[in-house]
């Protein structure tokens, strides 16, 4: 055998345990995608199929408070129904005008929004006619408008800008100026009329703005004792409020008198059992509940669909409230997160003093259930602040390229998220 000279290798042999590379008959698919939802598209479905699915409801209920009776009068059937269908209409074309404008634009027609809706308050408490004892509507033609239910969504809108400019107010002394201020005004204009359920409404709006906005608990506390206070003088004022609230303490005690419209939806929602009687099918609401169609709507849904359909409405407003508040808690632009709060709580403050009342666990304010209950200037107005809703509920929740918009309401002044002398710092730290 030869032998290998010294200084040179030996050629490589191939390894015949090494693998050898075999082409992949079939290329490889690419993955799929996985969908990224946008922020806000669950809430926007989930208020776009609640409010829809009341508003229907709403209709098929004012025409079942309302064909028997005006039947029996001699009366066309479905005159409410018309007219709550004209309401219907405009404000589902508000609500698409409010989810395709851009809400930020509110903050600039705020201040002559409220003035205007001020000076109407002011001038249906003084000129309007009188119905039922109290001036609350503006008639135009067989069409009525009422000013209290603007000046709700003018407080709300000008309350959310206000706030989203400036610090929250820490005490009952700076809450006082603007804020209670004009609160106060828009409160007492309204219950001039008197409308004792809108002011409710519009105080309740009011806390929730000022909760989202970061103001201390104790300074709430003492606004609301301060609120309640002023309620117990209007009570004292206001001889048949105070034989209201004193009815609500013992309906019983008066059925044929000022516990009359309380007894009766109690025994209303008690007849209706489990299923109800059927739709169209109440008696109650022929000759015995009175405001059948407005105020005591549930009433009537609780005698003619039972336990199962009240359930129903409750879990639909709650759906709507955690929609709206879920709208609220995403929104970056601080205007569009006090507006959000502001308008869900205006929507379901008043779903929810409706159902106390009807239920008899809270006194009667003359408050109609949104969207359900015979009105068209709360209906209109309900779904006009829908649209606002579903606006933030897109474009409140998206972030901004370049920076975060500043919310000077707690106190941050700064734009969110490092300047570019911080980076540069935090890269030399690096370094």
């Amino acid at each position: 055998m030869k032998r290998a000279v010294a200084g040179t290798k030996a050629p490589a042999r191939p390894r015949a345990d090494r693998p050898r590379a075999v082409p992949d008959p079939q290329p490889q698919q690419p993955r799929a995608r996985k969908v990224q939802r946008k922020p806000g598209a669950a809430e926007f479905q989930l208020l776009v199929l609640v409010s829809l699915a009341l508003v229907a409801f709403g209709l098929v209920m004012v025409y079942s408070a309302t064909s028997a009776p005006a039947a029996l009068g001699g009366s066309d059937p479905t005159t409410s129904l018309k007219r709550q269908g004209i309401y219907a209409l405009l404000g589902l074309a508000a609500l698409v005008v409010g989810a395709r404008s851009d809400y930020r634009r509110l903050r600039l027609i705020a201040p002559p929004l409220l003035v205007a809706a001020g000076l109407l308050c002011a001038f249906v408490a003084v000129a309007a006619p009188p119905v039922n004892g109290a001036r609350r509507w503006l008639a135009f033609g067989s069409l009525t408008f009422q000013p209290s239910e603007l000046a709700k969504v003018a407080v709300a809108i000008w309350l959310s800008a206000h706030l989203a400019r400036t610090k929250a107010p820490r005490t009952l002394k700076e809450l006082a100026k603007p804020i209670g201020l004009v609160a106060g005004l828009f409160a007492l204009l309204i219950v001039a009329e008197p409308d004792l359920g809108t002011t409710i409404a519009l105080v309740l709006m009011v806390f929730g703005v000022l909760a989202v906005s970061g103001v201390p608990m104790p300074t709430l506390g003492g606004a609301a004792l301060i609120c309640g206070l002023g309620g117990m003088a209007m009570l004292w004022t206001h001889a048949y409020q105070r034989a209201r609230f004193f009815s609500f303490l013992h309906p019983l005690k008066d059925v044929q008198g000022a516990g009359y419209q309380t007894s009766q939806a109690l025994i209303s929602l008690g007849s209706g059992g489990w299923f109800g009687r059927g739709l169209g099918q109440g008696i109650e609401k022929i000759q015995y509940l009175p405001e059948a169609n407005t105020d005591m709507i549930f009433a009537v849904i609780g005698e003619e669909l039972g336990l199962v359909g009240v359930t129903l409405v409750v879990l639909a407003f709650a759906a709507f409230t955690y929609a709206g508040f879920r709208v609220a808690l995403n929104a970056k632009d601080p205007f569009g997160k006090r507006l959000a709060a502001g308008l869900t709580t205006l929507i379901c403050g008043q779903a929810v003093v409706n159902l106390a009342a009807v239920l008899g666990i809270a006194p009667l304010t003359g408050i109609p259930l949104p969207f359900i209950s015979y009105g068209g200037t709360n209906l209109l107005l309900t779904l006009a602040s829908v649209g606002v809703l579903l606006n933030i509920a897109v474009h409140g929740g998206a972030e901004r390229k370049r920076s975060a918009v500043p919310d000077r309401g707690r106190g941050d002044s700064r734009a969110r998220g490092a300047r570019p002398r911080d980076r540069r710092s935090a890269a030399g730290a690096r370094r």
